[in-house]
């Protein structure tokens, strides 16, 4: 599972003109599903962006997590994340896990960070989307589950 965070003062996402999803300060994650995912990817994930200190502390250095400033999150599913790029110019998409489990580990994700924020806003699963992110600085992070899995058992992924 890869999700991309972008720190925002907002952020919100349209379908067909109309916003279907928002959030003020906090994070707006990009989120893409493997073939290789289960929900243990979605729960390392969660765990590690809600207790990731990237939020500014009084003195102006990156000392706070999201749940530290009540913060809120944007979480829209984005497949192109798992776009193979290796060979020629157009990617493929084979390692992307199919729809029905990608929206079902997208959803199980939402319902983890959830529990933790006072609000969590998204995107609607294989709508063509518009998102808008009002940056907070050039915070931008990649965070990609095997990372995590090989810290957890020492070994590379």
């Amino acid at each position: 599972m890869t999700a991309v965070l972008q720190r925002v003062t907002a952020a919100s996402v349209t379908v067909g003109g109309e916003c279907v999803g928002e959030c003020g300060q906090g994070l707006a994650v990009l989120l893409g599903v493997s073939r290789e995912d289960s929900e243990s990817d979605a729960e390392m994930l969660a765990k590690k962006i809600l207790g990731l200190r990237i939020f500014s502390d009084s003195e102006g250095k990156m000392n706070l997590s999201i749940r530290d400033i009540n913060g809120e999150m944007l979480v829209i599913s984005n497949f192109t994340l798992m776009a193979n790029y290796r060979h020629g110019n157009r990617p493929d998409f084979m390692s992307a896990a199919s729809p029905d489990r990608a929206n079902e580990l997208y959803e199980y994700f939402k319902e983890l960070v959830k529990r933790e924020l006072k609000h969590v806003g998204s995107g609607i699963f294989g709508a063509e989307m518009k998102p808008s992110f009002s940056c907070d600085g050039p915070v931008t992070i990649v965070m990609d589950s095997n990372v995590l899995k090989s810290k957890k058992t020492g070994e590379a992924k």
